[in-house]
């Protein structure tokens, strides 16, 4: 029997098996797709759309994603999010061309070349002191109602078509990810080792922050959600960036509490994003409540053993991604895009708890072709029982 989206992703991701494996594409950042990619990909199907971006956020680069492209997609989810404050939105659309981009943390993003921006604004780049964090006058106001006035009836729509899954997903609310964009990445890990004080009170700071946002959001939402995603990038292409020791006594009490601000808040199960090989910390995701985890990072140490992961956790949490972005999709053929697809089916799809999608976002490089390879190949080989 022939399942509504919706209906396949909560069977997936409630360990059933549905009449295929769901596909998770163009409904957050992580899961979205460059606007080249997004461009050709309008070519080819023959859509007529405007180009809109992301958050309308044009230095991020991701497209908002038509209607009619996301159904050639596949794509099983509708994304939902909020917004920077509507002052935020207004100064970065009047400020002078090509001047930094400055987000509402007073962190922000510069032009290193035509149209290619760099997270390289950092307004604690030299703080060391907890007094610093307490006295930092650019914490952003959460409280700001233009970031969800939308979300209710965005939602209320999406709900009222009852044919997609609900994604939402409030912007960075990754307390880990938020520090480094405050302090640039090799000062905080730095800091976390040399002034570790410093770097909790940092981090908690930007949790209390995150909570003070996911809270208006989840209220705006009430039940119309189905998946929450949240994260922090932890690996890198060969390990973590912090060893598991410090994640379990910096980090991980965190996480733990911020997710369980959310559960206390809504029923929808909590997708957690992080990049790299972080096969050392997944039963700590497990068991502070992660039911997601996004993007599984194929070309990443211990993360391309995917019959190891479905074997050692599958039955614990739900796997969402795999398809690599490092060297397949933007370098290999439409066959060989099909035949991993193939594979990664094999491997994570039985038993359900697997969504797949790109690993992060599909960058420029991609060909077209390939994305619609990927997809179509779901299609041929991801059709329930395996």
């Amino acid at each position: 029997m022939s399942l509504s989206p919706r209906e396949r992703v909560l069977a997936a991701i409630n360990h059933e098996e549905p009449d295929r494996v769901p596909i998770v594409l163009g409904a957050s950042n992580a899961t979205g797709i460059k606007m080249k990619p997004y461009r050709d990909i309008k070519k080819i199907i023959g859509v007529s759309a405007p180009d809109e971006y992301l958050y309308q956020w044009p230095e991020l680069g991701t497209a908002q994603i038509d209607e009619k492209t996301m159904q050639r997609l596949r794509s099983d989810v509708r994304g939902v999010t909020d917004l920077e404050p509507a002052h935020i939105l207004k100064a970065n659309r009047e400020r002078t061309p090509h001047s930094n981009y400055i987000d509402s943390w007073g962190s922000g993003a510069m032009e290193i070349a035509p149209d290619e921006w760099f997270p390289g604004v950092h307004p604690l780049l030299n703080a060391t002191t907890v007094e610093e964090v307490e006295n930092y006058s650019g914490w952003p106001d959460m409280t700001d109602p233009s970031r969800v006035a939308h979300v209710a009836d965005v939602a209320r729509k999406l709900v009222e078509e009852n044919e997609y899954a609900i994604l939402a997903t409030p912007w960075l609310l990754f307390p880990f990810e938020r520090a480094y964009a405050m302090q640039g990445l090799e000062n905080f890990l730095l800091n976390m080792g040399l002034h570790p004080e410093f770097a909790v009170a940092l981090l908690k700071k930007n949790a209390e922050q995150c909570k003070a946002l996911m809270g208006p959001f989840l209220e705006q939402l009430g039940p119309n959600v189905d998946i929450i995603k949240i994260g922090d990038d932890l690996g890198t292409q060969v390990s973590l960036m912090i060893s598991p020791k410090m994640y379990r006594e910096m980090l991980k009490p965190i996480h733990a509490d911020f997710i369980r601000f959310i559960k206390e808040r809504t029923h929808a199960k909590v997708l957690f994003h992080t990049d790299g090989d972080v096969e050392p910390l997944i039963e700590d995701f497990i068991e502070i409540g992660v039911d997601i985890l996004n993007p599984i990072q194929t070309s990443a140490g211990k993360m391309s053993d995917l019959k190891s992961l479905k074997e050692k956790y599958g039955d614990r949490i739900v796997f969402c991604g795999a398809v690599d972005t490092h060297r397949l999709l933007p370098f290999g053929t439409p066959e060989e895009v099909r035949q991993e697809v193939k594979r990664i089916i094999q491997a994570l799809g039985p038993g359900g708890g697997f969504m797949l999608g790109a690993v992060h976002t599909i960058m420029d490089d991609v060909p077209a072709e390939n994305v619609l390879a990927m997809v179509d190949a779901v299609e041929e080989f991801g059709q329930y029982p395996l």
